[in-house]
């Protein structure tokens, strides 16, 4: 190659797909939301959804912003999410008494029996990431402090 080549080349680098953190993050993500899928289909719950339950698993009766604001998500993409978990008979969304504003979720029977379904998730998804979990944690922290300091 000339030089020529070689500077032009090298200008370039940075916009080479595999340089890119985005990519990178982006293509593991797809992976991992694989193996969710595979994990999640017999309970017959997408990804977004099992979110959506782990927050309530943690501390039911909670408001959707709440749910937002733990999942990092808007409203307008939020209550989809919920309409189909509730005609699923997972939860149940109703007025709040004391704000009329805001709607409170509360887990069903059937959405607090979906948590011990559940309970093997985690692990089985550790184990496909062929990671200790020492490595998952530290990687893990990582990514929180990335994200931190991209939502500034």
């Amino acid at each position: 190659m000339t030089k020529d080549k070689d500077d032009k080349k090298a200008a370039y680098a940075p916009l080479l797909l595999d340089q890119q953190l985005c990519f990178a993050l982006y293509s593991a993500n797809l992976a991992l939301h694989k193996v969710y899928r595979q994990q999640l289909a017999p309970l017959n719950i997408t990804y977004p959804q099992y979110l959506v339950m782990m927050v309530l698993w943690e501390q039911d009766d909670v408001t959707v912003s709440e749910i937002g604001e733990r999942l990092f998500l808007d409203s307008a993409t939020l209550t989809p999410l919920l309409k189909r978990l509730e005609s699923a008979g997972l939860l149940n969304r109703l007025r709040s008494r004391n704000d009329e504003r805001q709607v409170v979720v509360t887990l069903t029977p059937q959405g607090r029996e979906l948590r011990e379904q559940a309970l093997s998730i985690p692990e089985s998804v550790r184990c496909a990431t062929a990671c200790e979990l020492e490595k998952l944690m530290s990687l893990k922290g990582e990514l929180e402090q990335l994200r931190d300091n991209l939502n500034g």
